[in-house]
């Protein structure tokens, strides 16, 4: 018996859990250790997945995917923090500007400009 449907059970049941097909955003957090202590980025990282499901960008129909990387080549100034679609690249993303991150520019829209050090937004398709 061949294990192609139980697999295929697997992603299904993977891409409804973390909301494929809902995804209004992605978010990507360096966590060092060339940027920032391993330590800073952790406790960044912890943080801002509690904020996003505290605030239901976890599950609901606008939901900000997450995604914990070991460098983005930006290796000063971190943790480094990259937003898409928009393109928006943070420095110095430690645990105390998470809350205020997630409140302006993934709830309200608003971008943290004194945070923001690059801009490069994806094209339409």
């Amino acid at each position: 018996m061949s294990d192609e449907p139980k697999k295929d059970e697997q992603l299904e049941a993977v891409t409804k859990k973390i909301g494929i097909g809902k995804i209004r955003r992605h978010v990507f957090l360096c966590l060092g250790p060339k940027c920032c202590t391993s330590e800073v980025g952790e406790a960044s990282w912890e943080l801002l997945k509690q904020k996003l499901k505290d605030v239901g960008l976890s599950s609901d129909a606008d939901v900000c995917q997450r995604t914990r990387v070991g460098c983005l080549r930006i290796c000063c100034h971190g943790p480094t923090m990259l937003v898409y679609p928009e393109g928006t690249w943070y420095r110095d993303m430690t645990p105390d500007r998470i809350e205020r991150f997630v409140e302006e520019h993934l709830l309200a829209g608003k971008p943290i400009d004194e945070w923001i050090f690059a801009r490069n937004p994806l094209p339409p398709l």
